[in-house]
């Protein structure tokens, strides 16, 4: 499909970082995509391809080596990862999460000992939000830091971490004192005492993303590497997710265009009553309906990434987007299973695999009723 709208507005060096990133997708990602769903791992090449693309320092300031990017720019590339394997792009993002934390709110000595080599890829980042009982709002939260000394003393579990066997560095979120306002972000590395990987998840899509609980059992943190003000942890976490938010909208829309490409493709080629199925009105209509929906949310996506670039409030933008874009991507992919029939639900076939992979879009980093709680106290409050 070349509908050039919302890319007409890129910059000579953002579509040429697309179309690089396109060829990686296609070449490097997408080829192993099956079979690393199919086994369940995560497929390291990949991650290592992307370190030397230098994108897995994508949202690390240049002072560190890192890309620092612009959220343009950030959404190009997620998208275009996201086309070659969402399994990727998803542990990217978390990735880019954690590097964010710590560009933003860590001290220079943190900064200069943990970005350099996150650029590198090594090691990789995870946030820890969620909890078993503590998903939309993180507010209940009941992980625990108490200060002791000069270091805290870090208790509790979380649920649902991408990156989880692989991290080397864990962003997580603990109430100081257990207090309901003493919510405060904290850096732990993994070979820490008292920090254990759960057991990995069994998901329906997303396969090759390692998802794991996370138990940090009386880690002993040193006050260094307490990112934020005690209490200002939320607040700062709602900031970076909102960006992050635009990422996961990036990737549902480069998951449904790799769908969209691949129903075109095999209504070109298969025929029925005969002539290709891509002739009949029933399944023009579909294609007709796919497209809009691409299009509205490459360019809802493109308009939250503009507000952030340019110094705007963008949490409704981006909330609009996410909702917008995730959805759409469970239609577009439903429906281009449907356009494959039989071959559809054969999982030889990758449309089955985007489908599945679909709905995590609508549920990660704020679920949709989240982004229509978000948008609806903005347009109505």
């Amino acid at each position: 499909m070349n509908l050039t709208g919302p890319d007409s507005a890129l910059t000579g060096e953002q579509r040429a970082i697309r179309d690089v990133v396109h060829e990686f997708a296609v070449e490097e990602l997408r080829p192993g995509a099956e079979e690393a769903d199919r086994e369940e791992t995560f497929p390291e090449d990949a991650w290592d391809a992307l370190a030397d693309l230098d994108l897995t320092g994508l949202t690390v300031p240049e002072e560190y080596g890192g890309f620092d990017a612009d959220r343009t720019t950030y959404s190009v590339v997620n998208e275009q990862v996201a086309y070659g394997q969402l399994a990727v792009a998803t542990a990217l993002s978390v990735h880019c999460l954690a590097t964010s934390c710590i560009a933003k709110f860590g001290s220079e000595s943190v900064k200069d000992e943990w970005l350099p080599e996150m650029v590198d890829g090594r090691p990789v980042g995870a946030f820890c939000l969620s909890e078993p009982q503590a998903g939309s709002n993180p507010a209940e939260m009941t992980t625990s830091a108490t200060k002791d000394g000069d270091e805290y003393v870090v208790s509790g579990e979380k649920q649902w971490i991408t990156n989880g066997e692989r991290a080397g560095v864990y962003i997580v979120f603990a109430k100081v004192d257990g207090a309901d306002d003493g919510i405060t972000q904290f850096l732990v590395p993994a070979d820490y005492d008292g920090v254990t990987v759960g057991k990995k998840e069994e998901k329906l899509g997303l396969r090759a993303s390692d998802t794991t609980g996370m138990t940090f059992d009386s880690v002993r943190v040193p006050e260094e590497y307490r990112l934020t003000e005690e209490g200002r942890g939320l607040s700062a976490a709602f900031t970076i997710l909102t960006g992050g938010r635009i990422g996961i909208a990036s990737q549902a829309v480069g998951l449904a265009q790799a769908a969209f490409d691949e129903a075109k493709s095999y209504a070109a080629e298969r025929e029925q009553f005969g002539k290709p199925i891509g002739d009949i009105d029933a399944v023009r209509n579909k294609f007709a309906d796919m497209a809009t929906q691409l299009q509205a949310s490459r360019l809802l996506v493109r308009e939250a990434a503009r507000q952030e670039d340019e110094g705007e409030d963008n949490r409704v933008a981006a909330s609009m987007a996410k909702y917008f874009a995730s959805e759409a991507a469970v239609d577009v992919t439903n429906e281009a299973v449907q356009i494959h029939g039989g071959y559809g639900y054969m999982s030889e076939f990758d449309v089955e695999r985007f489908y599945r992979d679909s709905k995590i879009t609508t549920i990660y980093e704020g679920t949709s009723e989240i982004q229509q709680k978000i948008i609806a106290r903005g347009v109505l409050d």
